[in-house]
């Protein structure tokens, strides 16, 4: 896909990754809408600020609206709780499933049309190496993750047909607030991550692999569960 010229709507741009992207993305000579729950906390020169609360029907149907020459969406919004499935607070698994699945759900399907009208564009899906690893202290977001990752398998084919291309953006720790915690040196540069991403949604990868811990454990996929 040409980015320049295109017109993009990524949620979460107010911080992290997503404000990254947003960067990137009007260096590249694209229109960006910032999407954040409180769009008054976008600060990115160039960038127009849209209201966008994915956990809101509503509120994603209104920003389609308003975005409606968009021609790629990036769901980058997501959150984690560090809640285990088991021994952990329901509400906060719940609340997981809402904002990194149907969040990323109710973006797509209100802005394939929008998209489609335009000629045609992409989306992209903000995933983790957690869509393949599941860790029992983390097993709600990566219980997200996994169901995101089919999300995009099956959306790219069904949204092929209308010219949307879907893409999926796999990646371990960061360094954003999300991974705050985590030690430096175990962190990948959000500006690597977002060029990275840019640059295989220019190309049409499905998939695109951002650090060597991502690239490791999908290529361990087909061993046997719990094997080293």
């Amino acid at each position: 896909m040409e980015l320049k010229n295109a017109v993009v709507v990524v949620t979460g741009a107010n911080r992290g990754l997503g404000r990254e992207l947003a960067t990137q993305l009007l260096e590249r000579g694209a229109k960006v809408y910032a999407a954040a729950r409180r769009p008054e906390t976008v600060d990115l020169p160039g960038a127009i600020p849209l209201r966008l609360d994915v956990t809101d029907e509503e509120s994603v149907l209104a920003a389609a609206r308003v975005a409606s020459d968009a021609t790629l969406l990036v769901n980058n919004a997501g959150i984690s709780t560090g809640t285990s499935l088991v021994a952990g607070d329901l509400d906060a698994v719940r609340l997981e499933m809402t904002t990194n699945y149907f969040g990323p759900l109710a973006a797509t399907r209100a802005f394939a049309p929008v998209i489609e009208r335009n000629g045609g564009g992409a989306v992209l899906n903000v995933l983790s190496v957690l869509s393949w690893l599941h860790p029992a202290g983390l097993g709600s977001y990566a219980a997200t993750k996994a169901a995101a990752w089919a999300l995009t398998n099956a959306t790219r084919e069904e949204l092929a047909p209308r010219g949307i291309t879907v893409s999926a953006l796999h990646v371990g720790y960061m360094d954003t607030d999300m991974a705050a915690a985590v030690p430096a040196e175990q962190k990948a540069d959000p500006a690597d991550v977002a060029a990275q991403a840019l640059t295989g949604l220019e190309k049409g990868l499905p998939e695109i692999l951002a650090d060597e811990t991502t690239r490791y454990v999908k290529q361990g996929l087909s061993a046997a569960p719990g094997a080293a």
